[in-house]
């Protein structure tokens, strides 16, 4: 006798359709294992301007093989339709590890092992390899968000996964989270807030002496090394400009001994099909490429994502990283520039530490309390941590934190 093969979790979600089935005015929520089969445009409608909940940036990763069932990255998109149109969704993935998330939970998954019990797979709705907050529950209505978090606990329970996880999510998100069972989990990145500057000079007037004079002196050797600096445009950008940050981008990975996680392909595909929301900071030394970072933006915001280089260069890390894209932003207009990820060097660089928030969801009510009782206690560190950071600007000058 031969025995049925198990379904992965995702293909278990999908052969659900319609899960967590509700009719009426709540509508039909859906699980959908390729957002392709969703119509761009009424995704767009309700994921606003970040970038990387677009639907041309998600399909890309999927398209390119960047995420999938291969990697442990399964989407199944909750997909909420009334009267045959897109009324809400949420970007979902089945998860076989905590890679390109974030928002650590190893230790969570290391209690499990302990205990005998398997944490993976996890639900996680995330924009994959993106610490960029955002929106989550792409909906214009309370009821709708609230009516995908039911859904996507339904779908925790029925394809067999340990829990449910909500990063990065911003206001709208948080203000129905709230009113939800979800554990809230609060964190920090490093973010630097446009306070109405005219110039680069006029920011750093605004840091501290001895900041200031830091940034300055960096600035002035790498001048002195012939390091200069162009900002290109992804519908100005050319192949040259893609080959070489693709150096830097897979060097990065090398020194660090691992693969990167996105490909060629990838950054092939945003070129096409959402160039404007594209920048790359290209470093010359005596007009050759020696560096780069790959950053997206939106009307409001500039995301640091990527960066590479060929040479060492002391302060040229930070310099192309950072001082440059808030330049880009003041330049530009733009109201916020995000570092990424982790960094307290950052801080001397003028972003200030930012709340981050994530929601969790636990089908072991044991370990839900534990991870309770541990979250209130992590939750007055981080406070505490944030709170005693040297702030990088002269009193008054701007706030020193974003809470």
């Amino acid at each position: 006798m031969h025995s049925e093969a198990k379904p992965t979790p995702a293909e278990a979600a999908g052969a659900n359709r319609p899960d967590a089935a509700q009719t009426g005015d709540a509508g039909v929520v859906r699980v959908v294992t390729r957002i392709a089969d969703l119509d761009a445009g009424a995704w767009d409608a309700l994921a606003g301007e970040s970038p990387v909940i677009r639907h041309a940036f998600l399909a890309a990763l999927e398209a390119t093989g960047c995420v999938g069932a291969h990697i442990g990255w399964e989407p199944v998109h909750l997909a909420l339709f009334r009267d045959g149109r897109l009324a809400a969704a949420m970007p979902l993935y089945v998860k076989h590890h905590s890679w390109g998330e974030f928002v650590f939970d190893w230790a969570w998954a290391d209690a499990y092992r302990r205990h005998g019990l398997n944490y993976y797979p996890k639900l996680v709705c995330c924009a994959p390899f993106s610490p960029v907050p955002g929106p989550r529950l792409l909906a214009t209505r309370d009821a709708d968000r609230a009516t995908l978090i039911q859904a996507a606990q339904k779908l925790t329970h029925d394809t067999g996964c340990s829990s449910f996880h909500i990063l990065f999510p911003t206001a709208p998100d948080q203000a129905v989270l709230a009113a939800t069972p979800l554990l809230h989990r609060r964190g920090f990145q490093f973010h630097w807030h446009n306070a109405g500057y005219a110039s680069f000079d006029d920011f750093l007037a605004a840091l501290t002496h001895d900041k200031r004079k830091k940034i300055r002196q960096e600035r002035k050797k790498l001048a002195t090394l012939g390091v200069s600096f162009r900002w290109v445009e992804g519908r100005d950008s050319t192949d040259a400009d893609w080959d070489h940050f693709l150096r830097c981008y897979a060097d990065t990975y090398a020194r660090h001994r691992s693969e990167p996680h996105l490909n060629p392909a990838f950054f092939a595909a945003l070129r096409e099909t959402m160039p404007d929301q594209l920048v790359l900071i290209i470093a010359d030394r005596d007009g050759e490429p020696v560096a780069c970072s790959f950053c997206l933006k939106d009307g409001e915001r500039l995301y640091g994502r990527h960066w590479g280089t060929l040479e060492y260069l002391p302060g040229l890390h930070f310099e192309t990283c950072y001082q440059q894209g808030i330049e880009y932003a003041i330049a530009k207009g733009l109201q916020v520039f995000e570092g990424g990820a982790q960094g307290e060097h950052k801080l001397a660089r003028g972003l200030v530490p930012t709340a981050t928030h994530s929601w969790h969801w636990l089908e072991n009510a044991e370990f839900s309390s534990a991870i309770d009782r541990f979250l209130e206690r992590e939750t007055e560190a981080v406070a505490h941590y944030m709170d005693e950071m040297d702030g990088p600007y002269r009193r008054n000058a701007e706030l020193q934190s974003k809470t």
